[in-house]
């Protein structure tokens, strides 16, 4: 076995030593310890990513080598190796991007319990990525929650406790509906081993036995996981739990959390039930049914927002519902374009997310879409990383967006039976995309004097109103100081902007060795 084949159990245990190491350390060391963590396993999985495009194949790797049931296995192939590289690239920009929000908004004597949250999120959802056994799926999805919860309360106030205790109840039934689902595997199978399950499961269907109870548990799985995933109608704790949260964990809960349970879900089609008996089972048509409606009226109820924050959060209803759509399409086309699409918002709405905070800043940490007037300008940065961000999650030709919503369209012509109501909701869904999203973009780009009272614009043609203009310019970046500290647009801060931007573009341009990846990667899953 090659040295780089050891990348998945190497990122899993330290990931997790590094919470370890954070509990002993101060807030500013453990968030060097949880950024150098993030680095360090990225460029590790960017290796195993290049050497496993090299094999074109998948491989097992068996925890402290003892074969299941004794050992524990894990799994690693193209698709695991670029979601790993993605999870620690978002895990890396957030946590700069939000640094300085960070810095004013958990306590001091908190701050390193918010990067062991950190750090723990990060392991658990490598581990939902790697691993090949449903008890340790499990483990890891009760961990992910935990750690989810502490970081929606690094912002330790009345909102955040209210919207972690509502996501603590809705992702406990989830929890409890996968776990049903897992016990019911095990007792048909009497194994947890994603492959040995499957073996049975080819038998047990060849004979006919337990087609009742193998149609709940595939029910009972799949809702459990778009329970945790906000797949509309069980989004009601997302909105709050992302728009009060601080910058970077609304960044991790929307880019990685999410996303760590679809590909959980994924993996159990391919590996366990099987594309064919999943599409039997008709599971298919209600994640098909809730998509397209979570995709409408996602976009509806961000439209009605005043508030940035949760303008944002409520598209990401939206866009969850594309991928579970393409996964209720139930065919080769639709996959493909789910995955390609859990990249693309992942990247995006770590983007919007990490702008906004930097637009609010240099607003007077005000929300409202009147008072990011001239924003735009204030922060060039953060709206340049929201300008970017929108146009992807809108579909625009040269941004992530655009190709995986292409590839919904192409997925959709595969099936007379989806290819009008498909296309339909992508049209209607990206319209009202591109009205709340171009909305706030006049607002960022609307010069702050246009809101002054009669009298002040009528000054402004005179010396004295520019003073005017100038005093209120001091007030607003005021915030913002001279140096770029504390205003929401520090180094550190632009770093993550435009590595977010860089992202963005490459999956928008970069099409055609990405999508070969997502394909080749989805025809060696199971």
């Amino acid at each position: 076995m090659s040295f780089v084949q050891n990348v998945p159990c190497f990122s899993i245990l330290m990931t997790m030593f590094a919470a370890i190491l954070s509990s002993a350390a101060g807030g500013k060391t453990a968030r060097k310890i949880s950024i150098g963590i993030a680095a360090a396993v990225g460029v590790m999985s960017a290796f195993l990513l290049v050497f496993l495009m090299g094999t074109g194949d998948s491989y097992a790797y068996m925890m402290g080598h003892f074969p299941a049931p004794w050992g524990n296995e894990l799994r690693a192939g193209m698709l695991e190796a670029a979601m790993a590289l993605l999870f620690c690239i978002i895990m890396l920009l957030s946590l700069l991007g939000g640094g300085e929000e960070a810095a004013e908004d958990v306590r001091e004597e908190k701050a390193n319990f918010y990067y062991i949250m950190a750090d723990l999120l990060l392991a658990a959802n490598l581990a939902l990525v790697y691993t090949n056994d449903l008890f340790t799926a499990y483990v890891f999805v009760e961990i992910n929650t935990i750690a989810a919860c502490g970081m929606i309360l690094g912002k330790f106030n009345r909102l955040t406790i209210a919207s972690a205790v509502r996501y603590m109840i809705m992702s406990l039934m989830g929890s409890g509906l996968l776990l049903l689902g897992i016990c019911f595997f095990y007792d048909m199978t009497g194994h947890l081993l994603m492959s040995n399950i499957r073996e049975e499961i080819a038998v047990i269907a060849g004979s006919g036995a337990y087609q009742v109870p193998f149609l709940l548990t595939v029910g009972l799985v799949s809702v459990g996981l778009a329970i945790k995933s906000a797949l509309w109608p069980f989004h009601a704790w997302l909105p709050n739990a992302y728009g009060y949260s601080t910058v970077a964990s609304s960044a991790m809960l929307s880019s990685i959390v999410s996303k760590g349970y679809i590909f959980l879900l994924l993996k159990i089609i391919f590996r366990i039930v099987g594309l064919e008996a999943f599409v039997r089972s008709h599971v298919t048509d209600i994640l098909f049914l809730f998509g397209m409606t979570g995709m409408i009226l996602g976009s509806v109820d961000a439209i009605r927002q005043n508030n940035i924050r949760r303008m944002v959060a409520y598209s990401s209803v939206a866009q969850i519902g594309y991928i579970f759509m393409g996964i209720g399409m139930g065919t080769t086309g639709g996959m493909e374009a789910s995955v390609y699409h859990i990249l693309a918002h992942a990247s995006a709405k770590a983007l919007v997310f990490t702008a906004v905070s930097g637009l609010v800043r240099v607003s007077g940490g005000k929300t409202g879409l009147k008072d990011l007037s001239g924003a735009g300008f204030r922060n060039r940065a953060a709206g340049a990383g929201f300008v970017i961000g929108s146009l992807s999650m809108i579909g625009i030709p040269g941004c992530a967006g655009f190709v995986s919503k292409l590839m919904f369209a192409k997925a959709s012509l595969e099936d007379a039976f989806y290819m009008i109501p498909v296309l339909a909701c992508l049209a209607i869904s990206t319209l009202l995309n591109a009205i709340y999203f171009m909305r706030v973009v006049l607002f960022l780009y609307t010069p702050d004097d246009v809101h002054l009272p009669e009298e002040g614009r009528d000054a402004g043609h005179g010396k004295e109103a520019g003073s005017i203009r100038t005093a209120a310019g001091t007030v607003l970046a005021g915030t913002a100081g001279e140096n770029g500290t504390g205003t929401g647009n520090s180094l550190q801060f632009r770093i993550a902007v435009t590595g977010f931007i860089c992202l963005n573009l490459f999956l928008g341009i970069c099409t055609g060795p990405v999508s070969e990846a997502v394909k080749t990667g989805l025809s060696i899953f199971g």
